[in-house]
């Protein structure tokens, strides 16, 4: 591990300290460290389309509304191979929580995202996704491959 050190001037380490205590880190270096790799996926993702993540599609929508879960439906058919596993919330009598883990590549993952979050109806989405490399592995002891997803930061 390196070490490297930073200087701050007094009022921004008192904020630093302070988001550091309010977001539950108990030492500088996490919190430091955290930033380093959300700035990096940022970065990534940003730069990487053509790159692999898992990712969680969180949207909440009102089912009652005409045809809307149907035309959801439609969208993760077309896009089967992306879907891990989901959780359906029903919220109230008429709103529904609907979260979608999601692998594969950024820009398909993205893609499915944006469809779903920009259909009519679709209220509060919101698209998590962490760069992965995804490795498909055959073990002597299992009599078929997998994958594996292995964070890239």
């Amino acid at each position: 591990m390196k070490r490297f050190t930073i200087s701050l001037d007094n009022q921004l380490s008192a904020q630093f300290d302070k988001l550091m205590r309010s977001s539950g880190y108990t030492n500088r270096s996490e919190a430091v460290r955290d930033m380093i790799r959300k700035q990096l996926e940022t970065e990534h993702l940003k730069n990487e389309s053509d790159g692999d993540c898992v990712a969680s599609l969180s949207y909440i929508y009102n089912h009652h509304e005409s045809d809307l879960a149907n035309r959801i439906t439609a969208i993760h058919h077309n896009h089967h191979n992306l879907t891990l596993s989901s959780m359906h919330v029903h919220m109230d009598h008429f709103n529904c929580l609907e979260v979608v883990f999601l692998r594969g590549s950024i820009q398909n993952v993205t893609d499915f995202a944006n469809q779903v979050i920009a259909t009519r109806g679709v209220r509060h989405g919101k698209l998590f996704m962490v760069p992965v490399e995804i490795k498909q592995e055959q073990h002597l002891h299992e009599p078929s491959s997998h994958t594996h997803s292995n964070p890239l930061i």
